[in-house]
């Protein structure tokens, strides 16, 4: 599994605070301290920025990239936003995300098509609302997929996010089962070796205690790559977390086994 930073969030006062001065230094310390703990993408989460819109993703894309090679992901629903941070990039970038939400349809997937780069696909009802199972899903990806192939980009510019659910949700843990299955089948329901990713934190979303998160990200972690996740969205500065990623891939992969491999 590729691991994708998600620290850089607006949702993190310090972040926040940073972007609305368009301070760099406590980018530059976040990006230097995600890349230190293996992060081989960087998520920039950066809310709606509705104001001083263009500037302050500029901002953002270019102090990220002054100091890190690693590609990054546009994590915004501001169309704006987003292509003023594809035209500041000068290097990998991925549009996160779109839906089958009408405005996303309209103003953030041809954006894809314009800068030539990939872009993930939530796998959401048009009206914004998470599906209830894997058939909804399934229905959804090719439906997303169909509106996908209308930009003429190749498959290989497409993820697809089946979106985890909270477990504080009355079905969480049904619909977090359901994923798996929708991972296991993607691929041959849309006749290519499609990328998937998800976002862990989404899992534990609302838990206040951090131990018993992450003793409950650490066990659907397994759960997904087993059953092929490609891309995993998480905290990078969770050093156990990360480690078990590491220990899954080891067990997944096709290599003779050594022990020197076991991460410390």
């Amino acid at each position: 599994m590729i691991l994708v930073a998600d620290n850089l969030r607006i949702t993190n006062s310090v972040i926040e605070r940073a972007i609305m001065e368009m301070n760099p230094k406590p980018v530059i310390e976040m990006v230097i301290k995600c890349t230190k703990a293996g992060a081989k993408a960087i998520d920039l989460n950066c809310g709606p920025l509705t104001r001083q819109t263009e500037s302050r993703i500029s901002f953002l894309v270019k102090t990220v990239q002054k100091i890190s090679d690693l590609p990054i992901l546009l994590d915004t629903a501001n169309p704006v936003a987003i292509e003023a941070g594809l035209k500041a990039s000068q290097k990998k970038t991925i549009i996160n995300g779109f839906s089958l939400e009408p405005a996303k349809l309209a103003k953030i997937l041809p954006l894809a098509k314009k800068y030539q780069v990939d872009i993930i696909g939530y796998l959401l009802h048009p009206n914004g609302q998470v599906p209830q199972n894997s058939s909804e899903r399934l229905d959804i990806a090719l439906n997303l997929f169909l509106e996908f192939q209308k930009t003429g980009l190749d498959v290989s510019n497409l993820i697809i996010d089946p979106i985890i659910a909270p477990l504080s949700w009355q079905n969480g843990k049904t619909q977090n089962r359901e994923i798996l299955k929708v991972i296991q089948t993607l691929p041959e329901l849309l006749d290519f070796p499609v990328r998937i990713i998800a976002g862990l934190s989404n899992l534990t979303a609302g838990g206040q205690n951090a131990a018993k998160n992450r003793c409950l990200e650490k066990a659907y972690l397994s759960m997904l790559a087993a059953a092929g996740l490609d891309i995993i969205l998480l905290n990078i500065l969770h050093p156990k977390i990360v480690q078990h990623a590491l220990v899954c891939d080891l067990l997944l992969n096709e290599n003779i086994f050594t022990w020197e491999e076991i991460p410390s």
